[in-house]
């Protein structure tokens, strides 16, 4: 009986654990955003099923973050639960299943973490069953169905992420540890203000390690930049505390720090008139530096980090690491290829102080620098967030134009 190559034992490498006690770990970057803008990941659900439609590009994006130096595969398998994967019209779990979508993501990520000296994270995120208000026995075994296919598939370790509410990260990090002895990281996707509830950022940091997390830290939702600040938050309340976690950070790759508590998906330009508000590759540098002198040691990205981001990431930390990324060989360290270019005023912009001192005009004269988030403040326990199976329709979305809020948003 032949074996999935993802139900393979990995090679003989150095675990999660290992590898951040004696120095860093590169994270991959975002998925969702990249292949939507691909062509296979549709923008509204974001669910994964280019893992079984289209596994070539789910497989090529693995293997671009992999030559730009992550030592991570984390499984495509964000919003994979089977509550997501039939939410609102959602077709996904019945023409694929959830289990389809999980398997085929496994073995990706395991294929090409193959290739080079990469772990596997088997990663699952919060859930429609927990903003509809089910119990935690109902939300649970959500996360179990996937837990399930990562345990069989031999990942190294779980990652669970994207997680609005602390009470739901802590029941996604039980799960996890009843259900394996595997490394658990737990990333919020919160900034410096808390949770949803109201849980303060640094709260949440203790109760994440307390519930069993090996590694805590924050993804997606702010820029770097944001997210750091999250982060000194969450290392304070650790310290204080007197508990002591690896750390790990997944921001953005947009500049957002004009959003609200609720993060990028406030601002008017979510999800598609994003493009202006994406870091430079000096920018991830810089928030690489900042991130390990945190003392930060898993380092990676979220949506809109692309593999030429995660290349800044190892570029920055070259040093650290001991290695040199294989996409670096068509790079050169601030802009030193330019030497090469045929125009002079561009030879002239081949050195350090000119790329780390840049301004980046958008080119958009009448366009402001910052925008006002929706800040509608709905979370769990509000009518407006329980979920269901039926499409949402022309009649709901009016209504949702023209409906008013406290805070004066339509």
């Amino acid at each position: 009986m032949m074996t999935s190559p993802a139900k393979k034992k990995s090679k003989t490498r150095k675990g999660l654990l290992e590898r951040l006690d004696e120095g860093l770990v590169v994270g991959d970057g975002g998925f969702v955003f990249a292949l939507e803008k691909r062509g296979y990941v549709k923008a509204g659900p974001w669910t994964p099923e280019a893992s079984v439609e289209h596994p070539e590009g789910v497989r090529q994006l693995h293997r671009e973050f992999l030559r730009a130096g992550s030592d991570v595969m984390q499984t495509f398998t964000f919003y994979a639960s089977d509550d997501k994967l039939e939410n609102r019209g959602n077709i996904a779990a019945e023409k694929f299943t959830g289990a389809a979508i999980n398997q085929a993501a496994c073995d990706l990520a395991r294929q090409v973490a193959d290739e080079g000296d990469a772990l596997v994270g088997g990663g699952f995120s919060q859930t429609p069953s927990y903003l509809s208000g089910k119990t935690k026995a109902e939300v649970q075994a959500e996360f179990k169905k996937q837990l399930d296919i990562y345990i069989a598939n031999n990942v190294d370790f779980i990652i669970c992420e994207y997680f609005e509410h602390i009470e739901e990260m802590e029941w996604a990090i039980e799960v996890s540890k009843k259900a394996t002895n595997l490394p658990v990281c737990s990333n919020m996707c919160i900034g410096p203000e808390g949770d949803l509830h109201g849980v303060p950022t640094s709260e949440c940091a203790v109760r994440m390690a307390k519930a069993g997390a090996d590694v805590v830290g924050i993804n997606c939702h702010f820029d770097p930049f944001v997210c750091l600040e999250g982060m000194r938050k969450m290392k304070q309340g650790l310290e204080e505390a007197g508990i002591k976690r690896h750390l790990m950070v997944q921001p953005l790759g947009f500049l957002t720090p004009d959003a609200s508590k609720q993060g990028f998906i406030d601002l008017p330009e979510f999800p598609f008139g994003l493009e202006p508000r994406i870091c430079t590759r000096w920018e991830i540098q810089k928030y690489a530096r900042e991130a390990y002198e945190l003392g930060i040691r898993y380092i990676g990205g979220c949506c809109g980090f692309e593999p030429y981001h995660i290349r800044a990431i190892s570029e920055e930390l070259e040093t650290e690491r001991g290695k040199t990324a294989a996409g670096s060989e068509k790079h050169g360290k601030w802009g030193s290829e330019l030497r090469m270019h045929t125009k002079p005023w561009v030879r002239a912009r081949a050195h350090e102080a000119y790329w780390r001192n840049l301004k980046p005009a958008s080119g958009r004269p009448y366009c402001p620098s910052f925008s006002k988030p929706d800040a509608w403040g709905v979370t769990k326990g509000h009518e407006l967030l329980e979920q269901q199976k039926e499409t949402t329709t022309q009649e709901e979305v009016n209504k949702l134009k023209t409906k008013s809020f406290p805070n004066g948003s339509t």
